[in-house]
């Protein structure tokens, strides 16, 4: 497979004429009772569980490294496997996936644009019978560039280069709703809820490439800047960090466990 046919962000008429090609695997995200009624040809499912690590009360934390391989080897990741993922609400299952591939320097991965819902309700085929990944050996490579946890924001609150980017809730993001043991948010961080990168008019795809840069441009979110998303758990801004990949953005990094970190740690400052 010529990988330049498949970038960061695949329409559902290039992976359809995609199917069948040996490096490539497809992973749903979605229920699992959603996938039991149809997916993708060839997709495998995966529990998003299995992708995050918990150590309560901080929720979406990366796994180490020895879960990830034995995890992606017994997924049908290789060395030369190209990951195509999507879910069933707009992406943000299936981008947590693909943030934790960069994470173990596996460079090779789409997101479905539209994810289930484009696929599903444009009519294209699908099947209803589970697939049973064929296992492969992955060896991770770790990197942390795509990573920023507490000790790296909290060295760069006062760096201008850095953007810091909220992607949850208004309430949340201003304290109404509390989901750790403080509410409010990182200091200095920019506010713009993950799903407004969706247009949902067009089956959840994501809002056209001019949109979303001015969009991002009203929150000071601009390519000059190193950007660090985050939300709850990682989850939404998850979406967001692959929504600046794919707009070109050099320098994005998102945050494992997030708010549940953060504001669970009586250490850290908050606005």
């Amino acid at each position: 497979m010529n990988r330049s046919l498949l970038p960061l962000l695949v329409e559902p008429e290039l992976l359809e004429n995609t199917l069948g090609n040996n490096n490539l695997l497809i992973i749903d995200l979605s229920n699992r009772d959603n996938y039991r009624k149809l997916h993708v040809p060839g997709a495998v499912h995966l529990d998003y569980a299995q992708i995050v690590a918990v150590k309560k009360p901080v929720v979406g934390l990366l796994p180490d490294d020895n879960t990830l391989a034995s995890l992606f080897s017994n997924t049908g990741i290789d060395t030369n496997t190209h990951v195509v993922a999507y879910d069933d609400e707009g992406g943000g299952r299936a981008a947590r996936l693909l943030w934790t591939l960069a994470t173990a320097g596996h460079p090779h991965y789409s997101l479905l644009n539209g994810g289930l819902h484009a696929w599903a309700n444009e009519g294209r085929r699908f099947e209803s019978s589970a697939v049973t990944p064929q296992a492969r050996s992955f060896t991770v490579r770790h990197t942390d560039a795509p990573i920023a946890r507490s000790d790296y924001i909290q060295d760069h609150l006062d760096d201008r280069h850095c953007c810091l980017l909220d992607v949850r809730s208004a309430d949340e993001y201003s304290g109404v709703k509390k989901l750790a043991a403080r509410g409010g948010h990182i200091p200095g961080a920019v506010h713009m809820e993950w799903t407004q990168a969706m247009d949902i008019t067009r089956n959840l795809r994501l809002k056209p490439d001019a949109e979303l840069k001015a969009l991002l441009g009203t929150f000071g979110v601009t390519p000059d800047r190193q950007v660090i998303t985050y939300c709850q758990s990682h989850h939404r801004s998850a979406h967001t960090w692959l929504v600046l990949k794919h707009l070109g953005y050099p320098e994005v990094k998102g945050y494992p466990g997030s708010w549940s970190d953060w504001g669970n740690n009586p250490s850290l400052p908050v606005e």
